[in-house]
């Protein structure tokens, strides 16, 4: 008799212990759900994005977040191609020889 009172309470103590960790911890989750419409991570609209705000961004961090090297170090790659992107278009605009407003469509016979 006095085991199945030990069982009966040790069940009951576990189950409101439980029950108090499950009202005071939630769901588990460490912070609300993302908006959708809305990323934490901000880049300019107004102008076209530069290697210095790819290197600018910081990504928040959760428990079951990234590993924060591997992150930083993709950053930096995007960074990287994002400068020479931008040195490549600025070499080839400066290649390209002025357009002559004389000249018209219909006398071109490439057009």
């Amino acid at each position: 008799m006095t085991f199945v009172v030990f069982v009966v309470g040790l069940v009951l103590v576990g189950g409101l212990l439980f029950l108090g960790a499950s009202l005071l911890l939630g769901r588990g989750e460490t912070q609300p759900p993302a908006e959708l419409d809305r990323s934490p991570v901000e880049l300019p609209d107004d102008r076209p994005v530069t290697g210095d705000d790819v290197r600018a961004l910081q990504v928040s961090v959760t428990v079951r977040g990234y590993r924060m090297t591997e992150v930083d170090w993709l950053l930096e790659q995007l960074a990287q191609t994002i400068d020479e992107r931008d040195v490549e278009i600025a070499q080839l605009r400066a290649a390209q020889p002025a357009e002559d407003p004389a000249v018209d469509d219909e006398e071109d016979p490439g057009a």
